[in-house]
């Protein structure tokens, strides 16, 4: 049952953000950035990451650790509800003060501290969001996630769409875009924290030391995972603006911060798929249930589009970056880099999620720990010389072999047995995909028609090769 019920929800959750999501990445920030230019851009590229790097005071692991803990035990939603709010408004004071400071500590100017003061309360709110998102997941309550997980985005498009078109008679700057998410994610907020509210017995704002120290005491060891994996897959921007001089590190942000547009909006999806899964995963392991089937399906389901992509994005690179960025291809070699990553991702979405939901912190933070190592060296290499384009390459390089390691304790922990049957699949699969896209590039002289053509022979080259199986699917949408 959990298996039918997982596959039809993602449907609708997959379906729901496909339909509102790409319309921010595709068309309201490259407008966005075309409108305030590269340097500018890249200037709130770098805060928005620098004030991500902290995001784990905001947090503390208290959502992951709320997610797990209402997917096996309803209950304590009303019981510890009060609690937890109170804790995050605490916390998100703490990250306030503590951003603030390390801003004037590197030497922040007034308008870099008023932009990077924003951003801190946006990311605050994210985090409220989120934190309440576990709540509505923890209760299996998909559809209505699914509905509050788009909600900010629509309110920010209609907004950047209003400035952008000059509706509300103000001039689009970093500063109005910036003050538009905050209205989105606020708005957001009070829906999500009204919706659980109204799936509690009682609330009331109190501060209970014990229960707030024994929590954070629970949830340290996914605060440090958070913060390790932040670090190691948001320094690449920060980096470049520490490591280049100031007008060109500002320009290579902006740089950066179009080529991984595209990969931020599959990471949704992807990461979509991952909190879906981790409160399954959670009540499976719980009862002693075999995971590997549901495992399995998810790794297919989500990697095969995600090759696809990856590997059609790095052959269309030119006409990609040029449709997304309006005209601009400035971007397109560091895009061509990073799409590769989307496959890593994807697959880190599915075994670190499991990893998470099973309590093997210890492992995964020593992945993370290796992972920062290996990207801190090598954008220490390569930014000097190439750039965007070196930190592209440590992304890529970062990625999979953290992918890999997942993977690798994955299948120790849970005793899974190598499926040879996949693997050549995969194989088959990939290489596939590679002769299609270097072919259909001379089927037409519209790219866009060719780019289509190799998406649906992908597709069917998925059930070809063994790696679908519409037998296999149907089996577990009707499983009882």
């Amino acid at each position: 049952m959990q298996q039918k019920k997982f596959v039809t929800n993602i449907a609708f959750l997959i379906v729901l953000n496909l339909l509102i999501k790409p319309f921010w990445p595709l068309g309201i920030e490259p407008s966005v950035q075309n409108a305030v230019g590269n340097a500018s851009y890249g200037e709130y590229a770098i805060l928005f990451n620098f004030s991500f790097l902290l995001n784990i005071i905001l947090d503390f692991g208290v959502t992951q650790f709320n997610n797990k803990n209402i997917a096996q035990n309803n209950h304590l939603l009303t019981k510890h509800f009060s609690s937890l709010f109170s804790l995050k408004l605490v916390l998100g004071l703490v990250y306030f003060l503590v951003t603030v400071v390390l801003g004037l500590i590197i030497g922040y100017d007034f308008r870099y501290m008023k932009l990077l003061s924003i951003l801190a309360v946006n990311q605050f709110l994210i985090s409220m969001i989120l934190y309440l998102r576990s709540s509505l997941l923890g209760l299996h309550l998909f559809k209505t996630d699914s509905f509050v997980s788009v909600a900010d985005r629509v309110i920010m498009i209609f907004l950047c769409l209003g400035l952008l078109l000059r509706w509300f008679g103000i001039e689009i700057d970093i500063m109005t875009f910036v003050y538009s998410q905050t209205l989105g994610y606020l708005l957001t907020a009070i829906i999500a924290f009204m919706t659980v509210y109204y799936k509690t017995d009682h609330f009331k704002l109190k501060w209970n030391w014990p229960f707030s120290l024994m929590i954070l005491k629970q949830s340290f060891p996914f605060a440090i995972l958070v913060l390790l994996m932040t670090f190691y897959n948001r320094l690449d921007s920060v980096m470049l603006g520490v490591l280049l001089p100031e007008g060109v590190g500002s320009e290579q942000a902006g740089i950066y911060a179009k080529a991984f547009r595209l990969l931020e909006a599959g990471n949704m999806i992807a990461y979509l798929f991952s909190v879906q899964l981790i409160p399954v995963f959670s009540r499976m392991i719980k009862h002693k249930e075999n995971v590997e089937q549901l495992v399995k399906l998810s790794f297919i389901l989500l990697v095969t589009p995600a090759l696809v992509v990856s590997v059609g994005c790095f052959f269309y690179s030119n006409e990609l970056s040029s449709m997304i960025n309006h005209g601009v291809t400035d971007s397109a070699v560091e895009f061509s880099i990073l799409m590769l990553c989307f496959t890593a991702v994807s697959t880190t979405y599915i075994f670190g999620t499991l990893l998470t939901a099973n309590g093997n912190l210890r492992q995964l933070n020593s992945m993370a720990i290796i992972g920062i190592c290996i990207n801190l060296i090598l954008n220490f290499i390569l930014i000097p010389q190439y750039k965007a384009m070196g930190s592209a390459f440590s992304s890529l390089i970062t990625q999979f072999f953290t992918a890999g390691i997942q993977i690798f304790f994955a299948y120790k922990i849970f005793k899974f047995k190598v499926n040879v049957r996949l693997i050549i699949s995969l194989v088959i699969f990939i290489i596939g995909i590679v002769i299609f896209n270097y072919m259909s590039r001379s089927f037409t002289q519209n790219w866009m028609m060719n780019f289509a053509i190799m998406c649906l022979f992908c597709g069917a080259w998925a059930f070809i090769s063994g790696l679908l199986s519409l037998k296999s699917i149907f089996r577990f949408v009707k499983y009882k």
